[in-house]
């Protein structure tokens, strides 16, 4: 195992290449899911001479987009370095193998910064690459490397989907107004780019039926491309059926809808299109979040955001599934006694606080699990 550096500042050759890559994936954010960020740097007598990154689903992965470069500058890559955030695959997908990529370039050497968990690979790139006197070196920045595609890391060692919970509360805590007057729109616009940023970075959305029936929400993403991949999947936790049949998440057609029923429930004759529905076992009329996130998991669900309301947020936080937070808190002050909901649930719950920043006059604050 090679050691970790500091920053993208360190005097290492190794590291700089190695931070380069990592800068390169981001450019795929939003767009590949359910694949990881991964970015590849070329590199011949200390320089490099070619850059890739995964782009889009169903696009070249960055090893393959990096050779490309090469080729099209015209730069010969035989007896090269390959920097590379992820393992490469030895498995024929939406791609050919990166492996076979590697060979026909003639890459003498690759440094890897994360082993691939997945059970299709699992170090079987690596050893590939060994059988065919490759150099192979693993784990230069690899907590860098696994922080970067850490979605799809926990669903690969888990199978289950990382938990991001977004709150948002007035002045005083507020998630809400009175429930008898109508529901207000109160934070930036400034953080509300923020959340579709996050929107755009999850597979799924979830909310509790109450808070379709109180917001009337479309939870769609509005801003960021992420490219031809599936929009996040819209799902209800809703055990009896409440979902009002006019509601935008079953009628506007823009993402897929999915609605998480309680046995024993009968299920419509017919829905739209974008429209599923499951029924999983419900203890005590409430169905445990534990079972939705396996349910999920065995879909593919590599992210999720909980958006809402106030009673599904303490539901993930009482059973200790929540990996991440992101709390916006409003200078405004909401009419009325709406719930409360305030950051020291988050503190019971085993969340940290690791930033805080100012958007737009909130105070957007985020939160993560410290195993």
């Amino acid at each position: 195992m090679m050691g970790h550096s500091q920053g993208p500042n360190s005097m290492d050759d190794d590291a700089q290449f190695m931070w380069r890559a990592i800068e390169l994936a981001e450019r795929g954010r939003h767009r590949v899911m359910p694949n990881p960020l991964v970015g590849c740097v070329l590199v011949q007598n200390g320089e490099i001479i070619a850059e890739g990154w995964h782009d889009h689903l169903g696009g070249l992965h960055a090893e393959q987009m990096a050779i490309a470069d090469a080729e099209a500058k015209g730069v010969p890559t035989q007896g090269s370095t390959a920097y590379v955030t992820l393992e490469p695959c030895n498995h024929f997908g939406r791609t050919p193998p990166c492996t076979e990529a590697l060979l026909w370039a003639g890459v003498k050497r690759v440094v890897i910064g994360a082993d691939d968990p997945n059970p299709t690979v699992r170090g079987d790139g690596a050893a590939t690459l060994m059988k065919s006197e490759v150099e192979v070196d693993s784990g230069l920045l690899a907590d860098e490397c696994n922080a970067q595609m850490s979605e799809f890391m926990h669903w690969c060692e888990n199978m289950r989907p990382e938990i991001l919970l977004k709150a948002a509360i007035d002045a005083n805590g507020r998630v809400d107004c009175d429930p008898n007057e109508p529901a207000q729109r109160f934070s930036s616009a400034e953080s509300l780019e923020i959340v579709h940023a996050l929107r755009a970075d999850s597979m799924a959305i979830l909310v509790g039926v109450d808070t379709v029936v109180r917001d009337d929400p479309s939870l769609t993403v509005r801003g960021p491309d992420i490219g031809p991949r599936n929009p996040p999947t819209r799902i209800i936790i809703d055990p009896n059926g409440r979902t009002p049949s006019d509601c935008k998440l079953l009628n506007d057609g823009h993402a897929p809808t999915l609605l998480i029923h309680a046995e024993p429930f009968e299920l419509p004759d017919s829905d739209a299109e974008n429209v599923e529905r499951a029924v999983l076992a419900a203890d005590d009329g409430e169905i445990p979040i534990a079972r939705i996130l396996d349910f999920l998991g065995d879909r593919g669900t590599q992210s999720l955001l909980v958006e809402g309301g106030p009673n599904t947020w303490r539901r993930f936080l009482a059973a200790g599934l929540v990996d991440r937070a992101h709390l916006c808190q409003s200078p405004i002050e909401l009419s009325g006694n709406g719930t409360v909901f305030s950051e020291s649930e988050l503190v019971s719950a085993g969340l940290q606080q690791f930033r805080e920043i100012e958007v737009g006059g909130d105070k957007i604050s985020h939160w993560r699990r410290e195993d």
